[in-house]
């Protein structure tokens, strides 16, 4: 049974900064490409950061381009999205994903698997 397991979320003002992590189990982590993406209430669930299956290549939306780093540790089944200089509008659930492919991928339609999400909350 795959399972993705986001965590690192939380309240934080504006300028400031989290990490995400995303513990995957259940496949084998370094043939999947990772994702990140978040979903803003009343808005449909967005691309943000993507890195392929063992980090060599990340691609990034351009609203976060400059202030998000995503990485991967794959001894650890892990994937981190990195979150400074935070702005209001970041405010969202974000959510991790991971494609059967080595490729990395902009599209949910891509992405096999999904985590529950976790709340990240930026304050003015």
């Amino acid at each position: 049974q795959v399972q993705l397991v986001e965590s690192g979320g939380g309240l934080v003002q504006a300028g400031g900064s989290l990490r995400l992590s995303c513990a995957a189990s259940g496949l084998t982590f370094s043939t999947y490409a990772m994702g990140w993406f978040r979903q803003a209430p009343g808005k449909e669930r967005e691309f943000v950061a993507t890195i392929t299956w063992n980090g060599g290549t990340t691609y990034y939306t351009d609203s976060v381009k400059g202030r998000f780093t995503i990485s991967r540790d794959n001894a650890k089944n892990t994937v981190y999205l990195q979150m400074n200089s935070l702005k209001p509008e970041d405010t969202a659930v974000y959510y991790c994903a991971a494609a059967r492919s080595r490729n990395y991928h902009i599209v949910s339609r891509k992405y096999d698997y999904w985590g529950q999400g976790t709340q990240v909350t930026v304050s003015s």
